[in-house]
């Protein structure tokens, strides 16, 4: 069992992660990508800057660069922690918890991100990255299921809302510990508030299913 000197010595490598995952977070790159192509993203289609507003208002390859790069940033922010020695705390499984806590800020930073007056996405393709890193059979698991989902409905939303709702049970099945388990039901919770539009939309019958892009205002092309 850790002692309270090892509690202490964790601080400063927490508050490292937590900061180092919220600016990775925040790194607004559905934004910059559009633009870049003279569109201002927070004004057109849904006004979210994730991957899938993006390929809807751009097209393709920009929507798949967000995508990537969305994911890049919830991996690297759970995955440098497990690659950094941290002395002493190698012994205490403190990687993996700095990994989580790295996640669990990259998606406040990619929700919330300071760069963009606190405006952003709904998370999932960040958190996604980031349990490729830390639990690899769930996120498979739970990517197998988004991509059934959304092929069966052509909603984004639904799949995204029903594979994170998944995590938990994932995780349970995965036998991911106790500390994994409530990391998978926080991202689940945290997923489905941030769709709390979509649902209600859902539920009404008025939500849009994935179509191709629309083109641009003002003639931009892509």
């Amino acid at each position: 069992m850790p002692g309270p000197a090892d509690h202490g010595d964790m601080l400063v490598p927490l508050a490292i992660a937590a900061a180092a995952g919220y600016v990775l977070g925040s790194l607004p790159v559905g934004y910059l990508v559009a633009r870049a192509r003279g569109v201002d993203i927070f004004t057109v289609g849904s006004r979210s800057p994730g991957a899938t507003n993006v390929r809807r208002v751009l097209g393709s390859g920009p929507g798949n660069t967000v995508l990537a790069l969305d994911i890049m940033k919830g991996a690297v922010a759970a995955g440098w922690p497990l690659v950094v020695m941290w002395g002493a705390l190698s012994a205490l499984d403190a990687p993996r918890i700095l990994g989580y806590v790295g996640l669990a800020s990259a998606l406040l930073g990619h929700s919330f991100s300071c760069f963009t007056r606190f405006r952003g996405g709904k998370g999932v393709a960040t958190a996604a990255g980031g349990l490729v890193v830390l639990m690899p059979c769930v996120a498979a698991s739970s990517a197998a299921l988004w991509v059934v989902l959304f092929f069966a409905t052509r909603y984004v939303s639904l799949a995204s809302i029903l594979a994170a709702a998944s995590l938990p049970l994932l995780a349970l099945l995965f036998r991911q510990g106790t500390i994994g388990l409530w990391v998978a039901g926080l991202i689940a919770l945290f997923v489905v508030i941030r769709h709390r539009a979509n649902i209600a939309r859902l539920m009404d019958g008025t939500e849009k299913r994935f179509e191709r892009k629309e083109r641009p205002p003002g003639g931009a092309t892509p």
